[in-house]
């Protein structure tokens, strides 16, 4: 049988004379004293709780150590720090910041930690649906109002904003969320080449107004309509003048959504896919570029303005813009189509400045699914998945926060959420508790501790 060795100290060779040896006895400490910031910008806008309360708890309070409001918290914070894994928490329910951002400092029963461990989180995420074939009220303690967590996300959009916007630009895009597993609505997508999920996300620059996760064997504008009257009627019953300008590729210039858009005073950009119609009309532009290309050795582009309508898909002529490109010695045409007037969009400005600026929108998506786990969904229903989806997202909108508030006019102020979480963040403490109050000694070498200094004043304020 092979033989469990536990090594208590580590040798690092030597330096000038002397041993290097590490080991972990430490005593109290946390490398994650940074998180202390997420509690504060959690303060300035009260995303724990206003979630949490989404959630309904029939658990007996007598009999429980932890509250949804805990473990919700628990969870968002979790991902905010880079701990997508509910495996992670049976060692983080003891770590000192997560029981600050509880807001408990020791448990009530001696056998538990101040928060929770991997199987309590575990029947948070994978409350099954109560009801006729899915599971009875004994097992369905835990659940949550879904319509009411996709309106917080814009309630918490309209928040951000002191004063209403004369223009707000929505952008719409689908992604892949690939599957390792046989979770249920598991499908093949021939386009990411692997199965996937195919989830929504709705941007407003960078704020979050949607996240919605979808089989992959659909359509990527499937839904998009109804997600998008959902979200533009929520925001002009706060802002009804607000103009809004709906944009995104290809996939989404649909019939179903263009017209919905024209019906209800809303404005489009959406990429055009090419065909042989569309490039012929634009054959006159190419031949313009292809000889300014020979003659400058650069890049060169024309547009053209037209009307065009499909051979059956569309009810009616729409506005086209054709961009006539030859770069690297062929031809690179582009089209959008759009409900703008050429007197306030011309064609160069409606393709170079509103829909090529759909591109960052893309590092937004990044953002989510690579710094916020939001792609982690081995969960088998879809149910438990598109939750984790919401945890990924909200603790997005928590980051989205800090950098907001806390470090506007600061060198992170357009720092992606990874590199906020790896430099103030994960910075090193020592914890010390008395009577009076809980120290977090912060490294003293840290780099960045004036950005962290001014953060703090600024999240302060905003929750005074």
């Amino acid at each position: 049988m092979t033989t469990e060795c536990r090594q208590d100290s580590f040798d690092f060779g030597t330096v000038d004379g002397r041993r290097l040896v590490g080991a972990f006895d430490g005593g109290l400490i946390t490398s994650d004293a940074g998180g202390l910031l997420l509690g504060a910008t959690n303060k300035a806008i009260r995303l724990v709780e206003r979630f949490s309360s989404c959630f309904s708890d029939a658990r007996d309070p007598d009999c429980i150590e932890h509250t949804t409001r805990t473990l919700v918290g628990q969870r968002v914070f979790g991902l905010a720090l880079g701990y997508e894994d509910l495996n992670d928490h049976d060692q983080l329910r003891h770590d000192p910041v997560f029981s600050v951002l509880a807001g408990k400092l020791k448990a009530r029963r001696k056998r538990c930690a101040p928060v929770a461990g991997k199987s309590t989180l575990n029947r948070l995420e994978h409350a099954p649906e109560e009801g006729p074939g899915f599971a009875s009220s004994r097992y369905h303690k835990i659940s949550h109002d879904a319509g009411s967590i996709e309106r917080l996300f814009v309630t918490l959009f309209l928040e951000a904003h002191a004063t209403p916007p004369k223009r707000i630009i929505l952008d719409l895009d689908a992604t892949d969320d690939p599957l390792h597993g046989h979770q249920e609505g598991r499908f093949f997508h021939g386009y990411y080449d692997c199965y996937c999920y195919l989830p929504l996300y709705v941007f407003c620059g960078r704020h979050l107004l949607a996240a919605k996760l979808r089989r992959s064997n659909i359509d990527a504008a499937a839904g998009a309509t109804q997600e998008t009257a959902r979200i533009i009627a929520h925001i002009r019953e706060r802002w009804p003048e607000v103009r809004i300008i709906l944009r995104a590729d290809s996939g989404f210039a649909r019939e179903e959504l263009m017209a919905w858009c024209e019906e209800n005073a809303v404005d489009y950009v959406f990429g055009l896919a090419r065909n042989d119609r569309l490039v012929a009309k634009i054959k006159r532009q190419l031949k313009a570029a292809e000889r300014e290309a020979a003659a400058t050795g650069a890049p060169a582009r024309r547009f053209r303005d037209f009307m065009w309508r499909t051979l059956d898909s569309w009810s009616r002529e729409r506005r086209v813009i054709g961009k006539a490109e030859w770069t690297r010695g062929e031809a690179n045409p582009r089209f959008v189509v759009t409900s703008l007037h050429e007197a306030e969009a011309t064609a160069r400005y409606a393709y170079e400045d509103l829909y090529c600026a759909r591109g960052d929108m893309e590092n937004r998506i990044k953002e989510c699914q690579l710094d916020l786990m939001a792609d982690r969904t081995p969960a088998t229903t879809m149910r438990a998945n598109q939750l984790r989806l919401w945890f990924a997202s909200m603790a997005y909108v928590l980051m989205c926060a800090l950098r907001r508030i806390g470090l506007a006019g600061t060198a992170l102020a357009r720092a992606t959420c990874g590199t906020i979480r790896l430099k103030l963040l994960k910075i090193g403490a020592q914890v010390t508790t008395s009577v009076r109050r809980v120290k977090f000694a912060f490294a003293a070498a840290c780099p960045f501790k004036d950005i962290f200094a001014a953060a703090c004043d600024r999240l302060r304020c905003a929750a005074a």
